[in-house]
């Protein structure tokens, strides 16, 4: 067997009962399979439960998010299919699916590789009421990097009055920034905004005092010459790491305080991470 199928499917083509028991095919949901093989492959579980699935069904929530190759941090991984149907049919949640019920506008079902899905506008509407504040700015960051409309996100939201999570979704539009250089950075800013430290200029070009070019820093707070470096898992590569000293150096010698974090520290120790920029600010 190569591609997802039902029993229906499987015996027209003459794949029998006992080559579905085979070691190397996994059964997904009570009458759906796919080759053990597919069952990392995004697109081959999304297959897999379309099988099954009325014709109104849309792919939607974390699921269109991973098509539309957004990454959503702090959210742990959900290998279910979610699928959005209209509030009148009637389809349970299985092992391999999540369903929601919402009447989705023509507008916001977009088709992509022959699979009925929303749109991103409407998939970052979805996420605003599921995740967690922090992983929705790393969206929207991610967006707006890749050109979305900030006026488009407005749009949505004046259309969605009462919808829930339309406040959190408008408090993101306007801390946004689509110079957000990682989904983590984004969630590291947004603790930085919860604990009332100053808003940090991203992406800051540092100059010696000759006027030459050291460096361009994550996060940096330009009147306190302190800065923050977000250190995710490629500077654990030898050439990144020694080229992060060097550049480090370069940064000191300039007058600047130097301050790198990782992601165990955002999220395993926030109040140190808060209290150690606190510091470097001098500020209470």
């Amino acid at each position: 067997m190569r591609r997802p199928t039902d029993r229906r499917r499987a015996r027209a083509d003459g794949i029998t009962d006992w080559h579905l028991r085979h070691r190397e095919v996994l059964r997904s949901s009570r009458d759906t399979y796919l080759p053990r093989a597919a069952q990392s492959d995004l697109d081959q579980r999304v297959a897999a439960v379309l099988l099954g699935a009325p014709p109104g069904a849309v792919v939607s929530h974390v699921t269109a998010a991973a098509l539309w190759q957004l990454e959503i941090p702090l959210v742990p991984e959900d290998l279910r299919v979610h699928l959005t149907i209209p509030p009148a049919t009637r389809l349970r949640n299985r092992a391999d699916r999540r369903i929601h019920c919402a009447q989705l506008p023509d507008r916001f079902v977009v088709r992509r590789r022959d699979v009925a899905l929303t749109s991103p506008g409407r998939t970052w509407l979805d996420l605003a009421a599921v995740v967690p504040p922090a992983a929705l700015l790393a969206v929207t960051d991610q967006m707006l990097a890749r050109r979305y409309p900030r006026t488009s996100f407005t749009r949505i939201l004046d259309d969605a009055r009462g919808v829930r999570g339309v406040r959190a979704a408008r408090e993101m539009v306007g801390m946004a920034d689509a110079r957000a250089g990682s989904p983590m950075e984004s969630v590291l800013r947004w603790l930085l905004h919860g604990a009332g430290v100053p808003a940090p200029v991203l992406q800051h070009v540092v100059e010696d005092a000759d006027g030459r070019f050291v460096g361009r820093v994550d996060l940096a707070w330009p009147d306190r010459r302190v800065l923050v470096e977000f250190d995710g898992n490629v500077h654990r590569e030898r050439r990144v790491f020694v080229e992060d000293l060097r550049r480090q150096n370069g940064l000191v010698l300039a007058g600047w305080t130097v301050l790198r974090f990782t992601s165990a520290d955002v999220l395993g120790r926030p109040q140190h991470v808060l209290a150690t920029i606190r510091a470097a600010l001098g500020i209470g």
